[in-house]
């Protein structure tokens, strides 16, 4: 299967991997090469050694796209054993003729890399022609090795909290009335009649009732006797009327949440500096 220039601007910046064809890893996805005739894709390198820091090129002639990854029918011994040509954005009819030996393939011709992955050098400054990028105000060439080609600038991003409130169920409170009983004293004055014996002499005044009666005879006097007593009586009356309200009160929260941000960091190759 053909891989195609539209897989190939895909592919870019994804941080795919190179594998065989029984999947065995050979390295991370380098730079991708496209013919300067055709526009066809021709080469990608290869990361491989320690942390990436060697390249290797494998031809994509008869390879195909799994995912992110890029299958070639050659296994890894053969990959990392093909000749060491630096990977600078452009193929010489010289390189590209070792490449070809090397690989048992024909015809020459002239490479430039198209858009490249993740983890190559932006070669700004760079006097090399067939660099593909952008050339800035100041005379600058430079191209996004981290997926296509936008222009000589980079974008920081960060991220910000923005904090704001909202209303939310707090919980409910509820106003009830229940009955309970309790004991009332109170002391109160009550009369009550008892019997007292008055005597008194027999004198003109009274001679005449002592002496209306018989002499000698014998009576019966009663007097009923009369008290109070305390008499109690309930009645239910309205003392007062309560009700639930609310009120706003202000605190202060304290909200703890991590952010991002994009930082740059510049290496140069060679003995340039960065001002």
């Amino acid at each position: 299967m053909t891989i195609t220039s539209d897989q190939i601007q895909r592919l870019a910046g994804t941080g795919g991997n190179v594998l065989t064809t029984d999947g065995s890893k050979i390295g991370g996805i380098g730079q991708l090469y496209v013919d300067d005739t055709s526009g066809e894709p021709s080469w990608v390198t290869v990361k491989t050694g320690l942390f990436g820091t060697s390249s290797s090129f494998v031809p994509l002639s008869g390879a195909d796209i799994n995912g992110d990854d890029v299958v070639v029918g050659y296994d890894k011994d053969t990959v990392t054993g093909a000749p060491r040509i630096e990977d600078d954005g452009n193929l010489s009819p010289e390189e590209e003729d070792q490449l070809y030996s090397y690989y048992g393939l024909g015809g020459t011709g002239s490479v430039d890399s198209n858009d490249v992955t993740t983890g190559q050098t932006d070669y700004a400054g760079s006097d090399r022609d067939s660099v593909v990028g952008d050339r800035s105000a100041d005379g600058t060439v430079g191209h996004d090795t981290s997926g296509p080609t936008t222009d000589d600038a980079m974008t920081l991003s960060e991220e910000r909290v923005n904090v704001g409130t909202q209303t939310r169920e707090a919980g409910r409170a509820r106003l009830r009335k229940y009955v309970v009983t309790e004991n009332v004293t109170q002391t109160v004055p009550v009369q009550r009649e008892e019997v007292r014996l008055e005597r008194e002499p027999i004198t003109d005044a009274n001679i005449g009732a002592a002496e209306s009666g018989p002499a000698i005879s014998e009576e019966e006097h009663e007097v009923v006797l009369h008290e109070e007593r305390p008499v109690v009586e309930k009645e239910a009356v309205p003392v007062e009327r309560v009700r639930l309200g609310t009120e706003t009160v202000t605190d202060e929260a304290t909200v703890s949440e991590e952010v991002r941000k994009e930082q740059v960091d510049t290496n140069v190759e060679g003995d340039r500096g960065v001002r």
